[in-house]
């Protein structure tokens, strides 16, 4: 009998509306092996990062169940949500999410730090390395191209080991060549590190060097 690392039994979403309750996601039942590569596909508005979101404890369940190593997040507050993802999870947004007043040294080491790690800065430096950005660690975001970025955010999502990496659109805001490099960082870092990867994506090409793929259509899994 299988154990997943992560797990969704009847997940349900709803979200209130400037027209009232909004119905995101409907009875979600999904799997996850620990070392798999998911990839969660579907139209525009289908709600591929609405279940990404509520996978990271970033969205709460309207209803059903959700754990994680073992852990139910339906039963977590936020503050144990944040924690749980410190301790276990990295997540790549489409948008970067860099904090623009630090360096990108200081984007890579502040989940490290908050971790409690001693080396944080030394470990920061060795990450930027990892994704060919060791001669731009004093730069700040504005200083740097989407591109660039992008590879600073792998770097601080990956930086604290995570169990899972939750990717949003890692390519959507970028061109095709650095696109085409993030992609190969994020594979080469779930590598080395053993990550179960759970990325939405609208290219077809990256979907399908994915384990298994999850379409999605109107909030149900098609």
């Amino acid at each position: 009998m299988s154990n997943p690392i992560l797990s969704l039994t009847n997940a349900s979403l709803s979200l209130d509306g400037n027209a009232g309750k909004v119905d995101i996601l409907h009875g979600i039942s999904l799997d996850v092996e620990t070392g798999e590569t998911l990839g969660l596909i579907g139209p525009s508005g289908s709600g591929k990062s609405s279940l990404l979101m509520l996978m990271g404890g970033l969205e709460q369940a309207s209803s059903g169940k959700i754990t994680a190593l073992g852990e139910d997040l339906t039963d977590m507050n936020e503050d144990q949500l944040a924690r749980f993802r410190l301790a276990n999870m990295g997540v790549v947004f489409q948008s970067f999410h860099l904090i623009p007043t630090m360096t990108a040294l200081e984007n890579v080491a502040t989940p490290l730090e908050l971790a409690g790690v001693q080396d944080a800065f030394t470990r920061a430096a060795a990450e930027l390395d990892a994704v060919g950005l060791g001669a731009r660690k004093d730069h700040y975001p504005g200083q740097m191209s989407g591109g660039e970025q992008q590879r600073v955010a792998l770097a601080r999502a990956s930086a604290p080991r995570p169990k899972i990496l939750l990717a949003d659109e890692p390519t959507g805001n970028l061109d095709a060549t650095n696109g085409a490099a993030i992609i190969e960082l994020l594979f080469d870092l779930r590598d080395k590190h053993g990550a179960t990867l759970i990325m939405v994506t609208h290219a077809v090409d990256l979907a399908a060097r994915c384990d298994r793929i999850v379409n999605l259509s109107d909030g149900r899994i098609a």
